[in-house]
């Protein structure tokens, strides 16, 4: 009989063994899993509502617009531009959470970071159209209050018509004879010229006299169309100063914002918000025209979220916007930088503004 007996101890023993196994084996890939949800890393980036700042008040001590050297004017309420945050590096449990919290959105990481330029570059780019926003802005608030402008160079393409003649920073005063006021005469000036005409350029560098020189227009996008080889905008022409006072932002939505801020600022009568949260985004050209952006129900919810009643939508984010707008959220829509003035003056005298 001990034989039987030893034979089926053996089985009981060999069935607990298998499912000893079984049950480490189950745990070490729930572990294994689990590392992996928890640390690996998904082709994504998360969006969320970023920080908001109003544009009438002070950061870090320092106004956020800060206008010296001429009179300014008493301002009250808020003119809040608004953010998105960015979150890299996210792992697939955290995709997962922010996802289902329903305050973040999943992009692809590269349509945020393309993989032919580095994290680096992709930062310079950014901080370079929001330098670009504060220029636009400060030009397209002085030509709506008035001030004269000037026509300058952002940038002299290398190996093109003027490179070598003309220089980052110059102003041009002429073409073929004809003074400049705008940046976009120029580009109706050269509508219809072809490559391999001479064309006259009277332009001044820094405070040095004017002068003349004769460039041969080169071939770039359009093969029929001539090209002087330049990027052109406007810069105000103004005895004071603005400086807008604002680190580790990037790209160009806060542009309309900081131009209101500048308008209300240098504006005696009465002030543009009047008492009003308003807040809003956009970027702006130098002639005044709001352009859409990106990111528009991130920002929405974070300006209410801080006291927010009415919000500046540019025109061609409107139909987005009315999808995902919070409650007691007011949509203003705008199209230019007078719209706007004109939008937020209807708020105050009580009466209904554009709206989405």
């Amino acid at each position: 009989m001990t034989p039987r007996y030893a034979d089926l101890r053996h089985v009981r023993w060999s069935a607990v063994s298998r499912r000893t196994w079984t049950l480490l084996v189950s745990l070490g890939l729930a572990v294994a899993l689990g590392l992996l949800g928890a640390l690996a890393t998904v082709p994504y980036v998360a969006l969320g509502p970023g920080p908001t700042f109003d544009t009438l008040g002070v950061v870090a001590g320092k106004p956020v617009v800060d206008i010296t050297g001429t009179r300014t004017y008493p301002t009250s309420g808020h003119l809040n531009m608004t953010t998105v945050s960015v979150v890299d590096n996210v792992t697939l449990y955290g995709a997962l959470a922010l996802w289902i919290s329903g305050r973040n959105e999943l992009v692809p990481r590269a349509e945020l970071f393309p993989p032919q330029l580095s994290e680096q570059q992709v930062e310079q780019q950014n901080q370079q159209m929001f330098r670009d926003s504060e220029a636009n802005a400060k030009t397209a608030a002085l030509r709506y209050l008035g001030y004269p402008t000037k026509v300058v160079l952002g940038q002299v393409i290398p190996h093109g018509a003027a490179s070598g003649t003309l220089a980052a920073g110059d102003r041009l005063l002429a073409l073929d004879g004809r003074e400049l006021h705008s940046s976009r005469q120029v580009v109706d000036l050269l509508t219809g010229s072809h490559p391999g005409q001479l064309v006259r350029v009277r332009f001044q560098r820094g405070d040095a006299p004017p002068r003349e020189a004769a460039i041969t227009l080169g071939a770039g996008a359009q093969s029929t169309r001539g090209y002087l080889g330049v990027g052109v905008t406007e810069r105000p022409e103004v005895n004071f100063a603005i400086t807008i006072n604002l680190a580790d932002v990037g790209g160009p939505s806060a542009g309309l914002m900081f131009a209101l801020a500048i308008v209300d600022k240098l504006t005696p009568g009465g002030a543009l918000a009047s008492n009003t949260f308003v807040a809003g985004t956009g970027e702006i050209a130098p002639e005044g025209k709001v352009g859409p952006i990106g990111g528009i129900p991130l920002k929405m919810v974070r300006a209410r979220e801080a006291g927010a009643s009415v919000f500046l939508v540019p025109a061609d984010n409107c139909a987005e916007a009315v999808q995902r707008a919070p409650a007691g959220l007011q949509l203003v829509r705008v199209d230019t930088l007078a719209g706007a003035v004109h939008a937020l003056e209807e708020i105050r005298a009580g009466q209904q503004p554009p709206h989405c």
